[in-house]
C-alpha cells in the first residue's frame, strides 16, 4: 500500500472517530512527514525514536510542536495496530506568562480595526471573533437566522454550546447582512458564496500590520480569541464560566488563554519589595 492510500485510510479513520477537519488535516500532514522519513525502512521502535530525536535535535520546533507531532504519529501507530511502538511526549513545565512579542493588546486590536475600515468583511470578522471568543472555524455558524435570534449554536469536538451575540454586535451584523444583501445562510462568505477560511483571514489580517503599526508576530486570528478570554476574565474572575464560553473541556487549557504578559509578570516581581 502506497503512502497516498495509507493516508486516505488514516484520514477516514479520523473522520469516523469524529475528529475535527482541522485536526484531521494536521494529523495527516504530520504522518505524511513521518512516512516520508521512513522511506520504506522497517517500522520499529528504534525508527520511531530516531524520528522523535530528529525533531528535537533539528532546532526547528518548540516543545509544544514536537508533542503535537508525536500525538499524530502515535495516533497513526494505534490505527495500524502498532500501539506498542508509541513514544512518550516531552515533559514540559507550564508557562506562567505569555511572550510580550505575541500578546495582542486592546490598543493593538483597536489599531487593526481602524486599519480595516476599508475592508468591511474583515473588520466585521475581527469584531465578531473578539466580541464572542469563538474559534475561526466556528464563524460558519454565524448565519442570517442565528443573527436574528441573537445566539448561535456551535458544534465542535462533539460538544454543542450556545453563544450569545452581544446586542451591539447583533445590530452591526444585521446592518452588514443588509448591506451585503445576504438573504440566507452563512454571513461571512467569499465572492463565490463559500464560507471564508482560516488561511484567507490570516493573510488579510497580516496585510493590516504595516498601516496599523502593529507587529506581525501579534496578528493572527486566534489572538482575537485570546484577547476576548483575558478581557472576559478580568471582568468576572470566573475561570469556570470562561471555560464554558470558550468550549474548553479542561480549565487547564483556559489558564493558557488568560496568562498575563511577560511585562506584567515582571512588574509584579518588581513590586514585591524584596530587594533592598
Amino acid at each position: 500500500m502506497n503512502i497516498t492510500e495509507t493516508l486516505k485510510n488514516f484520514s477516514d479513520y479520523l473522520y469516523e472517530a469524529e475528529k475535527s477537519p482541522i485536526t484531521v488535516s494536521k494529523y495527516v500532514r504530520d504522518v505524511r512527514c513521518f512516512l516520508e522519513y521512513l522511506g520504506g525502512a522497517p517500522l520499529d521502535k528504534p525508527a520511531v525514536l530516531s524520528y522523535k530525536n530528529g525533531l528535537i535535535s533539528s532546532g526547528r520546533y518548540t516543545t509544544g510542536s514536537i508533542n503535537t507531532i508525536i500525538a499524530s504519529v502515535n495516533s497513526y501507530l494505534k490505527f495500524i495496530g502498532r500501539g506498542d511502538l508509541c513514544v512518550k511526549s516531552l515533559r514540559t513545565q507550564r508557562k506562567i506568562y505569555y511572550p510580550e512579542e505575541k500578546e495582542l493588546t486592546k490598543q493593538d486590536y483597536l489599531k487593526l480595526l481602524r486599519a480595516a475600515e476599508k475592508f468591511p468583511r474583515l473588520k466585521m470578522i475581527m469584531e465578531t471573533i473578539c466580541a464572542t471568543g469563538i474559534r475561526v472555524s466556528e464563524l460558519r455558524y454565524f448565519t442570517v437566522g442565528a443573527v436574528k435570534r441573537g445566539e448561535i449554536e456551535v458544534l465542535c469536538k462533539n460538544k454543542t454550546r450556545v453563544i450569545l451575540i452581544p446586542s451591539k454586535l447583533k445590530k452591526m451584523l444585521a446592518e452588514y447582512i443588509k448591506s451585503r444583501r445576504i438573504s440566507d445562510g452563512p454571513v461571512f462568505v467569499t465572492r463565490t458564496g463559500r464560507p471564508v477560511d482560516r488561511r484567507s483571514i490570516w493573510a488579510e489580517m497580516k496585510s493590516l500590520c504595516s498601516s496599523a503599526g502593529v507587529p506581525p508576530s501579534k496578528v493572527f486570528p486566534h489572538n482575537l480569541r485570546r484577547l476576548f478570554a483575558r478581557t472576559f476574565y478580568r471582568v468576572g474572575r470566573d475561570i469556570a464560566r470562561l471555560a464554558d464560553v470558550l468550549g474548553h473541556s479542561s480549565i487547564n487549557t483556559t489558564r493558557i488563554y488568560i496568562m498575563t504578559s511577560g511585562a506584567e509578570h515582571r512588574r509584579r516581581l518588581e513590586n514585591l519589595g524584596l530587594i533592598t
